[in-house]
């Protein structure tokens, strides 16, 4: 007889509710879990009962725990959202973790409430990046210099031609920033610059937006892509809840 698998709480947002509520159910490796939550005065924890182990973040489990907290999204306007593959040995360790939280949850609520993340990618497109190089005397000068060198004879022209690429590529950041990041971030309620993916990408951009502004900021990324589509590719993504605006420890603290 094989020994039963100790059961524990998967958690996946936090919502501002007095009621006990359900989102449905959840499939997570296969198996189907209900949703119910977990409360500490205004403060709740959506979860489910699983399995007590690891859990890993290949495509279906993540899809999972994504579409659960839009679900929630669609029904809340203040929802903090949690990482995937939090587990708790139970809902009084659940429990202690959201009276911990609860200073923090106290401010984060009225801070996100009506809000929402929208991302922005504006990746270059090759054609342009390379015209916007060769554009520049200096850079077409060096590669000059380089031509028949060996590697090991051209060794500082090939330095001087790196540092004299990104001084382009620095100069075209500064005005996708100006030109495309400063109106959104007006618009904003708050902003966030992320690191770059990839060595095209010029923008790696978050924005929290109230729910109300979203028809305008929507209008603003248009204009923005209207004017630069020949140039550059824009990726723009969203409703998300606030990742990139919540910064929060998961730590049940031992009594």
């Amino acid at each position: 007889m094989t020994e039963q698998q100790e059961n524990g709480i998967y958690i996946f947002c936090g919502i501002q509710t007095n009621e006990k509520e359900d989102f449905g159910n959840i499939l997570l490796d296969k198996e189907e879990r209900s949703t119910f939550t977990i409360h500490y005065k205004d403060a709740a924890m959506i979860a489910a009962r699983v399995p007590m182990k690891i859990y890993h973040p290949n495509k279906e489990n993540l899809m999972m725990h994504q579409q659960l907290i839009s679900k929630v999204m669609a029904e809340k306007d203040t929802v903090i959202p949690i990482s995937f593959g939090n587990v708790f040995h139970s809902v009084e360790d659940v429990e202690i973790l959201l009276e911990n939280l609860y200073p923090q949850l106290e401010e984060l609520f009225p801070a996100i409430k009506g809000k929402m993340e929208l991302g922005l990618k504006v990746i270059g497109k090759t054609d342009w990046l390379k015209s916007e190089v060769h554009a520049s005397e200096k850079v077409e000068k060096l590669t000059e210099q380089l031509r028949g060198k060996t590697e090991d004879a051209g060794y500082y022209e090939r330095i001087q031609l790196g540092g004299a690429t990104q001084e382009i590529f620095a100069s075209i950041i500064k005005e996708i920033e100006q030109d495309v990041y400063t109106p959104l971030d007006d618009s904003a309620e708050a902003s966030k610059i992320n690191d770059p993916v990839g060595e095209k990408m010029l923008l790696n951009a978050s924005f929290l937006v109230d729910r109300n502004k979203e028809t305008e900021f929507d209008q603003l990324v248009n204009e923005a892509h209207e004017k630069w589509k020949d140039k550059v590719d824009f990726k723009y993504s969203g409703p998300w809840p606030a990742y990139n605006f919540v910064n929060i420890r998961l730590t049940v603290e031992e009594s």
